[in-house]
């Protein structure tokens, strides 16, 4: 049976419904157009049967393994995440980010040994986003819990990202100290396609946050974390 509905405006498509449920599914994925599903769809059925069913268990078994660390909240398929539970990780520092993608790309850098903090997005009223959304709430507990020495922020530089950055400055700054890392990505860039060289250089150059205006303040001396 054709779909004839259509994907592409409205309009009647060729496509059996079966390939047309798929194109639609993939399409749902972030950065998927028409084109790409369509491209994707076929490229799906023309492998094995094995191939196929190998994807979709794939798909099946992360949803239902993969969780966030009771930690960090960072994706993990344990209770606490590998990071978490290494004894060689810089327990005095944590590195705040928004998303799971962010602590990946800074891991590829090789250049921070310390701990982290997913977020889980950054603040944004007009999406309904507040405090309370997020897991800041567990990030003040762990700073007092552990002690924390130092908090970096590394938020992708945006409107959202700023409010979140000065949010956590006002909280955190008066039990430790507040740094964030020096961004060599333009205004709304988002870290995780920064290169590892940029990212290695942002957090050797992160400098203490100035809560009052939101700008920078004198670099931090680099440490071991």
């Amino acid at each position: 049976m054709q779909d004839k509905k259509g994907l592409f405006g409205g309009k009647p498509t060729v496509y059996t419904r079966p390939l047309a449920r798929l194109i639609e599914q993939l399409q749902r994925l972030p950065g998927v157009g028409p084109k790409t599903a369509q491209r994707l769809a076929l490229h799906i059925l023309k492998r094995s049967d094995s191939e196929v069913k190998a994807l979709a268990e794939a798909l099946i078994e992360a949803k239902q393994q993969v969780g966030l660390c009771q930690v960090c909240f960072h994706l993990s398929a344990e209770p606490v995440c590998e990071i978490c539970r290494q004894p060689t990780r810089d327990s005095e520092t944590i590195c705040v980010v928004a998303d799971s993608r962010d602590v990946i790309a800074l891991e590829r850098t090789r250049e921070y040994s310390g701990k982290y903090h997913v977020l889980g997005g950054v603040i944004s009223p007009m999406d309904g986003i507040g405090p309370e959304q997020l897991t800041i709430g567990a990030l003040v507990r762990r700073v007092h819990q552990q002690k924390t020495k130092e908090v970096i922020i590394a938020i992708s530089p945006s409107v959202e990202g700023e409010t979140t950055t000065l949010y956590l400055g006002q909280l955190l700054k008066p039990f430790t100290r507040v740094t964030r890392i020096a961004f060599g990505l333009p205004m709304g860039g988002d870290l995780e396609y920064a290169d590892e060289v940029t990212l290695a250089r942002a957090l050797e150059g992160r400098r203490e946050l100035d809560c009052s205006g939101g700008g920078f303040r004198r670099p931090v001396p680099r440490r071991a974390g």
